[in-house]
This record gives structure tokens, C-alpha cells and sequence, in this order.
């Protein structure tokens, strides 16, 4: 049984009937269909266009349905069109003919559009907690490493931070993301159930009564706009795109650092694979999928980009081709979201070879030059003064710190013995605003 038919004088071609049929990949949104018609059932029982025996027999029927798929006596599958078509059809089969008025004053259209976006309500919650458990790994790592570390610019070493501080970046960017979805949130919270196929219904309804039923803020202001809009889908795969790029660039370094180059960390065996080949080898091959993945979510995201930018209102079956890329966007980001918490908690910080390095860079050259200012010389002097003094050192394998007095005094007058609080590594990381880079 279709949902649709009475004006065709011929039967849908097979091919165009499995072309059509969306039901493999809406089937996900089942919960949302039954549970956006149990509400539209009962706004018809208030305003009376259904009878009361009528709702309570349609109700118990969509219950039976749902109950059955929850217990695994009943599974979305079959030769439906739909998600839509399997729901109303096995109710049909379940309460007989009165089935039939579960779509009174409603369109596919308008039942589809209130589906999603309960579905993406539901997912966006999801990535919100997603983010914040990632947060606790990173923030909970950070405390028990607050380490001095090089910090990069043009990835060469440039000043001294703490491993803490640096994994707090990204504790910042992912609370960017956080913020980003509840903005989203309470621009979607708007329910299209009544907007019709895109101008309504000339049944009396009461859209008031669907949208305080499904936990809206209000219905939807337009009705051509409420069965077409997907800029909510849009914002939510920016957002998910934006927090892949976050994953990838700590990915990114995670992957440098486990390096024999840098040797600043290791991932755990759980979360690295080996090579078939070289018995030797430990790749991290979870943050390296992460990274990978970054770009197929921006495919999803310009993939509904490229379907929705020349589509005039309303409602186009082109919109049906929303669904896959959104579900494969959020299945994408919550699993590498879900994936990177762990490696985080099991990694292990090589905090002696962090320290290392740092004296290996001149990373308190800056430090040296800020000194001089201090005591009066012009930045820029100073700072081409600071840069002879590394060269010097470069020439006689010394570090800063290692100069003498004497020999600093030969680049700058002005240079006295309190340098040496300035270049030391650790006393320089408690002065002024550096200190932030502890906390």
C-alpha cells in the first residue's frame, strides 16, 4: 500500500519504486515518526476532529508498534517508501480502517521536517555530552601534567609553555563547539508539525498544542519556510565540521609528539595498531583515522550545501537526500569525539624528554630580549642583540642560561647579574603573565 496513488492510471515502474524508496536510511528516525504522530493524534482528539475513541485506538496502536520494534518482535524493513509509509501501513494492519485517519491535517512533508528536527535535537545532546567527557579527559591529563614543554610557532620551537597549557587550548576550542551546538539548539527548537505540505490545512488545528507535546519553544512562524528549511541540519554539520578540524589538529600533534622525532609522548597499545611487515612499529592509527575522517564530514556538510542551494519553495523530494549526509556527519564526529577521550586518559607523557628540549631551543631568548627592554634598551635593539647572542651560542654548542656573565656583558652593558631569573626556565615561568600558563 502506498500513501499516494489515486490520481496515477499506472502502476510505479520497480526500478523508479526502489529508486524512491528512502526507507534503508530513514528507518533511524522510527522513535521520532511514531512519537511526532502520537502528538499530532492528540492535538486532533483537543480540537476535535478526531473523536476520543478514535485517538485512544490509533494511540494504542502506535504504542503496540513502537513497544514491538523496542523488543525486537518487529523490525523497520519491507518494501515501504518510507519510514513514514511502514508506520501507517502496519498501524492499518493492527486497528483496521481507522488507521487511515492518522493523516488527517498532516503531509509527509511537514511529518518529515518535525522528525528530523527531533532527531537532531536528540544527536546534538549527544555531541554536547560527547564534547564535555573529552573536555574531562583533556582537563584531567592536563592537571597531572603541568610540564614544561617547547612551545611551536611555524613548527620550530619559539617559548617555553607547559604540556598543561597546551592541552587546555583545546579544552577551549572544544568549549567553543559546546557553546556552538546550544546556539543551534535554540534556533532549530521551533516545531513545523501543521505546516501541511507548505501552506497548512483547512482543519481547525492547534499547532500550540504539538509544539508544547514535543517540547518546542513555539511552532514554526512560516509555513513554507517550516517544510523547507534545513539551515538547522546546515549549522549542526558546520558546527560538527568545525569540531573535526578541532580532533584533527590535536590528532595531528599527537601524532608528531609519538614520533621517534619528538618522543614527547606514547598512545597506548589499545588505541595504536603494528605494521604487517616491521615487527618494530607501534603507528597511531587512531588518531590518524581521525584525522582522515575530518574531511568526509566537510563532504557531508558541502554535499547538502550543493543540494539545497538552488531549490525553490517548498518542499523538494531533492531534500530527501538530507538525511544521509547528516547521519553520517554526527555518527562520524560523536564516534572520533568518543574515541579521542580514551586516548587522551591512557597517554603517557615523556616529561624529562619535554624538559629536554626545551633547553635545546633558546626558548628563553624572548625572555632575554623582554630583559633588555626592562633596562631601557629599544625592543628592537634588543632584539637584534639577543640574535647575536644565539648565534654565538649556536657557534659554541652553549645554551643561554650557560653564558657566563662576562660573556653576556660583551653583547649588552645593560645586562647585569639578575639575567639570570630572567633565562632561567623556571623561575621565568612564575613572572607576570606567565604564570597563567601554569594554571
Amino acid at each position: 500500500m502506498k500513501l499516494w496513488g489515486g490520481r496515477f492510471r499506472k502502476e510505479e515502474n520497480k526500478l523508479m519504486e526502489s529508486f524512491n524508496s528512502s526507507l534503508a536510511i530513514d528507518k533511524r528516525l522510527i522513535y521520532e515518526d511514531i512519537i511526532g504522530s502520537l502528538s499530532h493524534v492528540k492535538m486532533l482528539v483537543k480540537t476535535e476532529i478526531l473523536t476520543e475513541t478514535e485517538g485512544n485506538k490509533i494511540i494504542e496502536g502506535l504504542n503496540s508498534i513502537l513497544a514491538d520494534i523496542e523488543n525486537e518482535e518487529l523490525f523497520v524493513s519491507g518494501d515501504y517508501e518510507d519510514v513514514h509509509s511502514f508506520v501507517e501501513v502496519n498501524l492499518i494492519k493492527r486497528i483496521g480502517e481507522i488507521g487511515k485517519k492518522l493523516h488527517t491535517a498532516r503531509s509527509r512533508n511537514d511529518q518529515i521536517a518535525v522528525d528530523m528536527r527531533l532527531y537532531a535535537k536528540k544527536k546534538s545532546a549527544e555531541a554536547i555530552e560527547a564534547i564535555e567527557l573529552l573536555q574531562s579527559s583533556l582537563k584531567r591529563k592536563a592537571d597531572e601534567n603541568a610540564v614544561m614543554m617547547p612551545g611551536y610557532t611555524h613548527l620550530q620551537r619559539a617559548q617555553v609553555v607547559t604540556f598543561k597549557h597546551h592541552l587546555m587550548a583545546y579544552f577551549q576550542m572544544l568549549d567553543r563547539d559546546r557553546k556552538r551546538i546550544e546556539n543551534a539548539q535554540d534556533l532549530m527548537n521551533e516545531s513545523p508539525l501543521g505546516c501541511g505540505a507548505l501552506a497548512g490545512t483547512t482543519h481547525n488545528i492547534n499547532r500550540d498544542i504539538t509544539a508544547n507535546e514535543l517540547n518546542f519553544d513555539k511552532p514554526t512562524d512560516n509555513l513554507l519556510d517550516g517544510v523547507s528549511d534545513r539551515d538547522y541540519l546546515l549549522e549542526l554539520m558546520s558546527h560538527f565540521s568545525i569540531i573535526m578540524m578541532h580532533l584533527s589538529r590535536l590528532s595531528e600533534e599527537l601524532i608528531l609528539w609519538s614520533s621517534q622525532e619528538f618522543n614527547f609522548i606514547e598512545i597506548d597499545d589499545a588505541y595504536s595498531t603494528g605494521s604487517s611487515i616491521m615487527p618494530q612499529k607501534r603507528n597511531p592509527d587512531s588518531a590518524e583515522l581521525i584525522r582522515g575522517k575530518t574531511g568526509r564530514v566537510y563532504g557531508d556538510l558541502f554535499s547538502l550545501l550543493t543540494t539545497m542551494k538552488g531549490l525553490p519553495l517548498a518542499y523538494n523530494k531533492d531534500m530527501q537526500e538530507d538525511k544521509e549526509s547528516f547521519f553520517d556527519s554526527i555518527d562520524t564526529t560523536l564516534s572520533c569525539l568518543e574515541v579521542m577521550a580514551p586516548i587522551i586518559d591512557t597517554l603517557k607523557v615523556n616529561k624529562e624528554i619535554m624538559e629536554k628540549s626545551v633547553k635545546n631551543g633558546f626558548l628563553n631568548a624572548t625572555d632575554l630580549a623582554d630583559y633588555l627592554v626592562k633596562k631601557g634598551v629599544y625592543f628592537r635593539d634588543a632584539h637584534s642583540i639577543v640574535g647575536s647572542i644565539v648565534i654565538f651560542c649556536e657557534d659554541n654548542e652553549k645554551s643561554i642560561e650557560e653564558l657566563s656573565l662576562k660573556e653576556l656583558k660583551s653583547f649588552s652593558s645593560e645586562i647585569k647579574e639578575d639575567i639570570y631569573e630572567y633565562i632561567d626556565y623556571h623561575k621565568s615561568m612564575n613572572k607576570s603573565i606567565k604564570k597563567t600558563l601554569l594554571k
